[in-house]
């Protein structure tokens, strides 16, 4: 495995691959990292920059595809929602074929792996509600208002 910090507009994300797969992007909680560079991950800090400058909307790197057949599933419907906008809980839970697991799906979503990258800042409560975001429900309002994404 290897990772690396980025230095973000939300502070310090640590950024993880294994087998030339992008298995991880998380805020950094300060713990000790041995960094080393490849080429995936100096293209998802491309990326990473490209996005938070405005210039890019959709990330183009290969993920890992680890977790449960639910949680994959999850994972599918929040990389189909575009930018700037937004699906509940209960809108994902439907569209996996599971009406009524929409706490399922916040499990999965606090659960992501891969934040930003894999989108779960876009999975809001009922009524626009900001609840629940791994990174905290401040970064979730800020990565939505830089995508002018209405909640």
């Amino acid at each position: 495995m290897n990772s690396t910090t980025f230095d973000s507009p939300l502070g310090k994300l640590l950024i993880s691959e294994n087998g030339g797969k992008l298995c991880g992007v998380s805020y950094f909680s300060g713990e000790s990292v041995e960094s080393r560079e490849s080429r995936l991950l100096i293209e998802t800090q491309m990326q990473l920059k490209e996005y938070f400058s405005g210039e890019r909307r959709e990330f183009d790197l290969p993920l890992s595809e680890e977790g449960s057949d639910f949680a994959l599933a999850v994972r599918r419907e929040m990389l189909a929602i575009p930018y700037g906008t937004t699906r509940t809980y209960s809108e994902i839970a439907a569209a996996i074929g599971k009406p009524g697991a929409a706490r399922a799906v916040g499990m999965a979503c606090h659960n992501n792996p891969i934040a930003i990258i894999v989108p779960c800042h876009r999975v809001i409560g009922v009524g626009a509600n900001l609840v629940g975001y791994a990174g905290g429900v401040g970064k979730k309002e800020f990565l939505l208002r830089l995508e002018h994404a209405v909640f």
